[in-house]
């Protein structure tokens, strides 16, 4: 979590100096996308956590407080950094942005859906392939068994 957080610090940082040194947004770019992408792996490792079985088991962790703070602060820095992107930015950069991340997430879920479905798929052909090869494998041992049987009379 604090790998996450201290990416998203760091994003964030680069972005505010570039803002500050009147940089358009354009050239922090890189760094507006590193910041959502750790944004999101921030918040997808506090919900594994809060959704692990060990949790529902044992009850809340004592790093509760941190992952409380950890949210908190990347909520008010992404609140100026939006605040950074309505004034600094063009018209409607920022809906823009909003409606961008959407599409990206949905692109990404469909990636996410769509490996899965060849993990299963592979699992499948490589069951149905040893399978056949364990079939296969008796088969022939039947038959060498039934030759040599029969060789013996």
């Amino acid at each position: 979590m604090l790998a996450e957080l201290a990416a998203c610090s760091a994003a964030y940082s680069t972005i505010k100096k570039a803002i500050e040194q009147g940089r358009e947004l354009v050239d922090c770019g890189k760094s507006i996308g590193a910041f959502v992408t750790a944004e999101e792996d921030l918040k997808e490792k506090v919900e594994k956590k809060k959704n692990s079985v060990f949790t529902k088991v044992l009850g809340k962790s004592g790093d509760d407080f941190e992952e409380f703070l950890a949210l908190d602060k990347l909520k008010e820095q992404k609140r100026t950094l939006e605040s950074h992107m309505r004034l600094y930015g063009r018209p409607g950069l920022y809906d823009d942005w909003v409606a961008y991340q959407a599409q990206m997430r949905r692109q990404r879920k469909e990636a996410l859906r769509k490996a899965q479905r060849e993990r299963e798929e592979m699992v499948e052909t490589v069951t149905v392939v040893a399978g056949v090869g364990i079939g296969a494998t008796a088969a022939i041992g039947a038959l060498i068994g039934l030759f040599w049987y029969f060789k013996g009379f």
